[in-house]
């Protein structure tokens, strides 16, 4: 049934924020949601399905308080489409279920903020917060990673844990490095390398290389934790599909005391040989029982990146 609704809005210095340049904002919910909106000034009309508009309004209201209370600073697409994920897909039960209490989740690092984007996202920041050990599953794009960085970064920066750990498998499971140009910095740094991204986008590079200077980040292939204890430690294993499973089985016994630890990974994309199973999905069978691990699964619905990201990921999976 068609609706027609006028919003208005008191600051206009908000405004350019809100709807984007040249309206750009609010052409992306005209196209997604597919109603019609107008503006003159600082006032809207909202045109279209009763549904559809509705939700319209409770964005735009949503984002124009955020802006208002400086919980952001601008707005992007990104942002529109998280809070239309959070409106069509019901929290997963793990997840929080208001936006104060997803706000709440929000991780300030020393160069910007990061919120979840979706319900999983949501739900995975959560047991991140309650428990010590947490696997982040499925598709790439979904802000695995990027969520068990940032969570690291704020419980590091909060004097929580002492130290940062990020390894992943490097070429794959055998790790053989051999054959690559350079010293050992060179050969792995290029595995390792969302790693670094992500760290750049949440912390000054002085600080994040003195602190890498002084082992309290540390960036490592798998193999180097062989041997070792890591307490009071923040640790991340990444692409953990690619690691067989005497290594997941070696990299999980580090735990130490008062550590935390994610691992991420993709059951469905691992690169070692057909003979060899992934010590990924071996972790998943023998500890998914166990009520002090957490585990969030991740669907094509929480990519984050392009668009067009969640299409191919459709694709490749009906093939």
């Amino acid at each position: 049934m068609p609706q027609e609704l006028f919003l208005e809005f008191k600051n206009n210095n908000l405004l350019p924020f809100l709807f984007g340049e040249h309206n750009t904002h609010l052409s992306h919910l005209e196209k997604v949601l597919k109603i019609s909106i107008s503006d003159r000034g600082n006032t809207l009309r909202l045109s279209g399905e009763t549904r559809p508009v509705q939700q319209a309004q409770t964005i735009l209201n949503t984002l124009y308080k955020k802006l208002e209370t400086k919980d952001m600073t601008d707005i992007s697409v990104a942002d529109i489409d998280a809070q239309i994920r959070f409106m069509n897909d019901p929290p997963n039960g793990a997840a929080p279920d208001s936006d104060d209490k997803r706000s709440a989740l929000a991780i300030r690092t020393k160069k910007k903020t990061i919120a979840p984007r979706s319900p999983n996202q949501a739900a995975y920041l959560e047991q991140i917060r309650q428990k010590d050990m947490v696997f982040g599953l499925g598709p790439a794009g979904t802000g695995k990673t990027y969520l068990a960085v940032a969570a690291g970064v704020d419980m590091f920066l909060q004097g929580k844990v002492e130290r940062l750990v990020f390894c992943r498998p490097a070429v794959e499971a055998g790790e053989n490095l051999g054959f690559l140009p350079g010293d050992m910095k060179e050969k792995i740094d290029p595995y390792l390398r969302p790693v670094y991204d992500a760290l750049h986008d949440m912390l000054p590079f002085d600080f994040l290389i003195k602190r890498m200077e002084t082992g309290d980040i540390e960036i490592a292939p798998l193999a180097f934790m062989r041997g070792r204890t890591l307490s009071r430690a923040f640790v991340v294993l990444d692409e953990a599909q690619n690691a067989t499973s005497m290594q997941v089985k070696m990299f999980l016994t580090r735990m130490g005391e008062a550590s935390r630890m994610v691992i991420t990974g993709d059951p469905k994309q691992s690169d070692l040989p057909a003979n060899v199973k992934s010590g990924l999905n071996e972790a998943i069978e023998l500890l998914s029982d166990i009520d002090e691990i957490g585990f969030t699964r991740f669907e094509t619905k929480d990519v984050v990146r392009h668009p067009l990201v969640a299409k191919i990921i459709k694709a490749y999976d009906k093939e």
